[in-house]
């Protein structure tokens, strides 16, 4: 997998899997309440770079149960997380939030409906995400272990924590291991889920699970350093989403804190520390994983 043809080819595969997985563990517009639902699924299915389910999809590559033993649970896994993003995103737009009127590309779920049907949509993708994941086609003790992780990295001590911290850092200054704390709480906790959701569907051992941890906890952070690298550096048609708003906002972030030079010297060599921490897989079985990681750090290039 290390020719470009070849990535593109198993991110475009494992990309239009996610889709067809989403269309079918989401909801029909069709089922009461259709308002709700139709608005469940333009946030969830509105696009993106499926970041999470790929990596979902990565690790469950790792370890050696058949793709057909895993495909239940691996399925069940990276809609479960997607739609716990896309809720957080749902959420994170809302006036009382960020306050965002375009997210990728298009306007934002309390702008294409309103923000009563947006509060739900969050609600109704979170409660659907561990619904997902208790009726996956799978080993008890594996869904058990898969609602256990999402739980954790989506909740006060997970995602919605680093939400709240980021709210109330607004036009303070944090020092370095206050922002790397953060970020590892509000973007790391469901980046290093998804790696580690997948490592559960493949049953890897306690080993396996410490490299994976390790590989995510970089990428993770990683991943949040480029943010706001772009944040900083690119327009808002090329992101998506509204660009500049960290400092309008006057939000604490590694380029404000440290300077860009810094910023992407960091991801880059937090780029680097992943990969490493595949190194016991050998060459060929992790290579998607770091080619994601790759991907991560690139954006934008």
């Amino acid at each position: 997998m290390s020719s470009v043809f070849q990535v593109q080819e198993w991110i475009t595969s494992h990309s239009e899997r996610t889709e067809l997985a989403l269309d079918r563990l989401l909801d029909s517009a069709q089922m009461t309440p259709h308002r709700l639902h139709e608005a469940m699924r333009y946030a969830a299915q509105g696009g993106g770079k499926r970041i999470r389910p790929l990596l979902v999809y990565a690790a469950g590559q790792l370890g050696n149960f058949s793709e057909a033993d895993k495909t239940a649970s691996l399925d069940a896994a990276a809609v479960a997380i997607e739609c716990i993003h896309a809720y957080s995103l749902v959420h994170d737009d809302l006036p009382c939030m960020d306050d965002d009127d375009l997210r990728r590309g298009r306007p934002t779920v309390h702008k294409a409906f309103d923000e009563a049907t947006a509060l739900l949509v969050g609600d109704a993708l979170q409660t659907r995400a561990f619904e997902i994941l208790v009726n996956a086609s799978c080993d008890a003790h594996v869904r058990l272990k898969m609602i256990t992780l999402l739980a954790a990295a989506s909740g006060s001590r997970g995602m919605a924590g680093g939400q709240a911290i980021d709210l109330e850092s607004v036009g303070k200054k944090l020092d370095l291991p206050g922002l790397k704390q953060m970020h590892a709480m509000k973007t790391g906790a469901l980046l290093s889920c998804a790696v580690g959701l997948g490592g559960i569907a493949a049953q890897l051992n306690l080993a396996q699970m410490a490299c994976l941890d390790s590989y995510s906890k970089s990428l993770g952070l990683a991943f949040q350093i480029v943010d706001d690298v772009l944040d900083a550096t690119t327009d808002s048609q090329t992101l998506g989403k509204t660009a500049g708003k960290d400092a309008v906002a006057n939000k604490p972030t590694y380029v404000t804190l440290m300077g860009l030079d810094y910023a992407q010297q960091q991801a880059k060599e937090l780029q680097e520390e992943a990969i490493a921490s595949l190194d016991s897989f050998g060459a060929s079985s992790a290579q998607a994983l770091k080619d994601l990681a790759l991907l991560v750090v690139n954006r934008g290039k």
